[in-house]
């Protein structure tokens, strides 16, 4: 079974990421960059399919490597509507809800269509594997504060998932047994609580929850801006922009390069290092109120994604947070292996895939 073909593809904006796997083993990555002026010419991202496909192939052989020697392909998941956490097989419902951008339009959808386009041709199998839509929220932690705005899981869950399991793993257990809280730390941040293999509660790392982060603003003020909203000031699309691109730390100081920024901290720059600690404290407040709601059985707290590798900041979140649960690092992200650990669970038995509709 570990010689089992597993191609990886995880679509950005404006790259194409490949990995392929033999069983859990990385044989060989590569990233595909695009050029801006090539992308402008598709009017949906559902149009580059065929250009991208192309690419891939085109890698491929030129890698000597036979699409027909595949087992499976798996890609990164897309804006689909909610679902549980898992391996899912891809099928025509999925395809629909990708190309028509079910909860908006973004590279990952492509994730899917490429995994089945390929595989259809190597007569392998399709998987995407925890996208960011799972949605696994307890009936309490629904719950807003408003009937007409319920409480949306939208978050890293590919990475999230990994990391846990990978504690589970390094201690002996199963992810089914465990109860972590993970911090993903990256241009979004989410901090999940994983209890017996789901993430029960988790703040919206897109839309406007949780801390604010090296591009958005996380949770803000309610009136102030409904009101802001309604100024006349901004259209719909701007605000957008304000609130997911162009807030957090890139709002403050007008970068979003937290390398940078840590920098001109340390060196004794006082905004910056302002910046820099508050955006810790949000973290340390997120993590304190899913502690709050897990209890005793809370064992570990998990520090994931680029942002983790910052001994300063993990440094500033320990220091408030250690003497809830012990603290883990694992910094950067495990998507193409989790991508490549989800097919391969399903094609050795070890889980089922699950159905999409």
């Amino acid at each position: 079974m570990s010689e089992l073909n597993i191609l990886v593809i995880n679509p950005g904006s404006t790259s194409t990421k490949l990995a392929l796997y033999r069983g859990l083993e990385e044989h060989f990555t590569s990233t595909i960059n695009h050029e801006q002026q090539e992308l402008e010419k598709f009017a949906a991202i559902s149009d580059q399919l065929d250009f991208r496909l192309e690419l891939i192939e085109d890698f491929l052989e030129e890698q000597n490597f036979a699409p027909g020697k595949l087992a499976a392909v798996v890609g990164r998941g897309g804006l689909l509507k909610p679902i549980s956490g898992g391996t899912y097989e891809v099928n025509d419902k999925m395809l629909a809800d990708l190309k028509e951008g079910l909860q908006g339009e973004h590279a990952s959808n492509l994730g899917g269509q490429l995994a089945h386009s390929l595989a259809e041709k190597a007569e392998a199998r399709a998987f995407i594997v925890d996208p960011v839509v799972v949605d696994e929220l307890t009936p309490l932690a629904r719950l807003s504060g408003h009937p007409d705005l319920p409480r949306h899981s939208i978050f890293h869950a590919l990475n999230q998932k990994a990391v846990a399991r990978r504690y589970a793993r390094e201690n002996g257990r199963d992810y089914q047994e465990v109860e972590v809280i993970v911090a993903h730390l990256g241009g979004g941040i989410s901090c999940g609580l994983h209890r017996e293999g789901r993430v029960v509660d988790v703040n919206n790392a897109l839309s406007g929850e949780g801390p604010y982060s090296p591009n958005r603003s996380g949770g803000l003020p309610t009136l102030d801006l409904a009101e802001l909203c309604l100024s006349g000031k901004y259209s719909a699309g701007e605000m957008k922009e304000k609130l997911l691109k162009s807030g957090g730390v890139a709002g403050y100081l007008g970068t979003n390069n937290m390398i940078e920024v840590e920098e001109k901290a340390r060196a004794g720059d006082e905004e910056y290092d302002r910046i820099f600690r508050g955006m810790a404290y949000q973290v340390s407040k997120e993590i304190g109120s899913l502690a709050a709601v897990s209890g005793e059985n809370l064992e570990a707290i998990i520090l994931t994604g680029g942002i983790a590798h910052s001994r300063y900041f993990v440094r500033l979140v320990r220091k408030r947070v250690e003497f809830l649960a012990p603290v883990k690092i694992y910094p950067g992200e495990e998507e193409m292996q989790a991508l490549a650990a989800g097919a391969y669970r399903v094609l050795t038995g070890q889980e089922e895939a699950r159905e999409y509709n």
